[in-house]
């Protein structure tokens, strides 16, 4: 199965369980990772930036199951974002703002719906004189900048041994003199790590979360950080978000395949016990037509982010205007 224009079509391509394990023993060739039995899966990367998930028996019942994902590598900034109208271009000048502002910035979404592809995008507003860390589990984000230093995460070997978690690796990069942090994925406990270390200065992270909807994504952080065996109260992880992160950037893949940012969303502080939420950008549907094409378009709610004043502070113009609801 193939996926072409957002939509997933059958294969005339057809493999029998030799043919993958040898395409497997090809993949994993020169890479540091293997699966067995004991352990039956990994995802790896392809020279081309593509991500390989492999899933063999026992856990894969069927047989051996291979899934390649490849991004575009033709997507390097917001302006080809605005050429495959994944944003308008209001919204495109605010977040290169919120980027050169080093405002905190979290992309969320469901698999397959283009966020690690527009964070790619966004961070090349990052100035080239700042030292950048990145944090994968897989490595696909490229960086432009001269200073980046990428790390990865280390599975465990046979014997469950020598993994390095995403956690350890975050706290290692707090003394690596980072100006910025990017995260490929938030997943567990480093979401309270990230959160403390904003507020303690580093400003300018970025990161990827897997959510439906803004509001989902202050829910899987106080999930992450409460099963996380930290011992803390709601109350307080609500203080840390509502001090730690500026944006929410809900991107989703629409039924006709499309992918669009739906909602751009600032944390504005606390109410009624909770993280206030407030929509500066929407993405509207208007109608869905007969051949399954989704029309709609991009409105701003009207509300001026409460952090805009920080734009001028850097030294970027931003049009208030902008904002104007419509």
């Amino acid at each position: 199965m193939s996926e072409k224009g957002g939509r997933k079509e059958l294969s005339s391509l057809s493999f029998d369980d030799e043919q993958l394990r040898r395409l497997i023993y090809k993949i994993l060739a020169p890479t540091r990772r293997h699966v067995d039995e004991s352990i039956p899966y990994v995802d790896v990367s392809l020279k081309d930036g593509s991500r390989v998930n492999i899933i063999i028996p026992p856990l894969a019942i069927d047989g051996p199951t291979i899934t390649i994902r490849k991004f575009l590598g033709d997507i390097k900034n917001a302006d080809d974002l605005l050429r495959l109208a994944t944003l308008d271009k209001r919204m495109s000048d605010f977040l290169i703002a919120c980027v050169r502002a080093k405002m905190n910035i979290i992309i969320s979404g469901a698999t397959g719906s283009g966020k690690t592809t527009t964070l790619g995008a966004l961070s090349t507003y990052i100035n080239n004189e700042e030292r950048i860390i990145t944090i994968e589990d897989t490595p696909e984000l490229h960086l432009f900048q001269e200073h980046v230093v990428r790390l990865e995460t280390r599975q465990p070997n046979i014997e469950g041994k020598g993994e390095v978690t995403t956690r350890e690796l975050f706290k290692n990069s707090l003394r690596m003199r980072p100006e910025r942090i990017i995260l490929g994925e938030i997943r567990g406990a480093e979401a309270l790590d990230m959160l403390q270390a904003i507020c303690s200065g580093h400003t300018g992270s970025m990161a990827i979360l897997h959510a439906n909807t803004p509001q989902d994504v202050i829910y899987r952080i106080e999930t992450m950080i409460l099963t996380s065996g930290v011992p803390i109260v709601l109350e307080a992880i609500h203080r840390q978000i509502a001090a730690a992160v500026h944006i929410i950037i809900q991107q989703d893949q629409l039924l006709d395949g499309s992918r669009k940012i739906t909602h751009i969303t600032q944390v504005n502080g606390l109410a009624d016990g909770g993280v206030k939420l407030e929509d500066i950008f929407y993405y509207e549907i208007d109608e869905i037509d007969s051949a399954g094409q989704v029309h709609g378009g991009w409105k701003a709610t009207g509300i001026t982010p409460v952090f805009y004043p920080l734009f001028k502070k850097s030294g970027i113009t931003l049009a208030q205007e902008i904002f104007n609801k419509g």
